[in-house]
């Protein structure tokens, strides 16, 4: 992400004219969909998004994660639903399977797909991918990784994601800042989670819970410890490295842009001899698995601990849609 996003710099004033603009379109937008200009298209199940005001990472897949599990406790079944960024999938809808390819379906999905064992949905038609786990998969709820600005596709239910680190940087939209929407967007979602962060008087947080690491083939040999390479093609690369150094992992750093296309020249490493192992994120590690180096790569899985007042207001949030379906 561009450092000045953070800033109250030169390059971010002189974009405001810019953001002014792309804030007036995004308005009109949300109003054409509001005055029913253009078609919101209702769904057969609840929907909920869990999506962000901002461009970057904020641990909005993890939280997926752990709230299609939390659906399936309470007798829910799930199923996800996301654009596939970087995929094949095109309008869609594609169902993602555990076998598929991350440049077939996306990273995220795959991912979900994996970790979750619940149906799961892309395309750039929302909607219709909404349909299809409702009518192809049977599923009584439908969470959409992301989509918080796709407003063709109605929903039940809206979770914005902040980063605690980063927070809405500057304040400014696009491309003066980092914001998608103004930041009074978050007055009208159902809740606003702060990723590891003390939370304001409005929000409710969570935090993320690092595993042993794992390898990324399949009953591959057990972490070595010692040095190595630290590969991240996520929104916040940093968070990433840190976690590790927190961890006592002793490591390399080695950041790519969000979604990277990881090819055998990105992790060949030279080590005077000696192969260190790639220790990567989870989200990097679906798409690592038929390159050279796999045998030496590593990730590091991460699980979400809510706390108590987001079980409580989701649980409350989650009765209201069974009575009024």
């Amino acid at each position: 992400m561009p450092a000045f996003w953070y800033t109250d710099s030169f390059t971010s004033r002189a974009l405001i004219p810019a953001a002014g603009l792309y804030g007036a379109i995004t308005s009109l937008r949300r109003k054409a969909y509001r005055r029913g200009w253009l078609e919101s298209l209702p769904a057969q199940v609840p929907v909920i998004v869990v999506g962000n005001i901002t461009v970057g990472g904020t641990g909005k897949t993890p939280l997926v994660a752990w709230l299609v599990e939390r659906l399936r406790e309470q007798g829910w079944r799930p199923g996800i639903v996301s654009r596939g960024y970087g995929s094949s999938a095109g309008k869609g809808p594609v169902r993602v399977k555990p076998a598929s390819s991350a440049d077939e379906v996306g990273d995220e999905p795959l991912l979900l797909a994996r970790r979750t064992a619940a149906p799961v949905y892309v395309g750039a038609d929302r909607p219709a991918a909404v349909a299809a786990a409702a009518t192809q998969a049977g599923c009584d709820i439908v969470v959409s990784d992301d989509g918080l600005q796709h407003y063709r596709m109605q929903r039940s239910m809206e979770i914005a994601v902040i980063d605690g680190e980063r927070r809405l940087g500057n304040g400014r939209l696009l491309p003066a800042g980092p914001l998608r929407e103004r930041a009074q967007r978050l007055d009208e979602v159902d809740l606003v989670v702060v990723n590891t962060a003390e939370p304001s008087e409005e929000e409710v947080s969570f935090s993320l819970i690092p595993g042993r690491p794992q390898p990324v083939i399949k009953g591959g040999a057990y972490w070595p410890g010692g040095p190595a390479h630290a590969v991240a093609a996520i929104g916040n690369p940093q968070r990433f490295f840190r976690t590790l150094a927190q961890l006592g992992i002793e490591a390399e750093e080695h950041p790519f842009a969000d979604h990277h296309k990881f090819g055998a020249n990105d992790l060949a490493f030279a080590d005077n001899g000696y192969s260190k192992p790639i220790i990567m994120t989870e989200k990097d590690a679906v798409k690592c698995a038929n390159l050279p180096q796999s045998a030496r790569c590593w990730y590091l899985p991460v699980v979400v601990e809510p706390s108590s007042e987001l079980a409580d207001k989701l649980d409350a949030q989650l009765h209201k849609l069974s009575t009024s379906y």
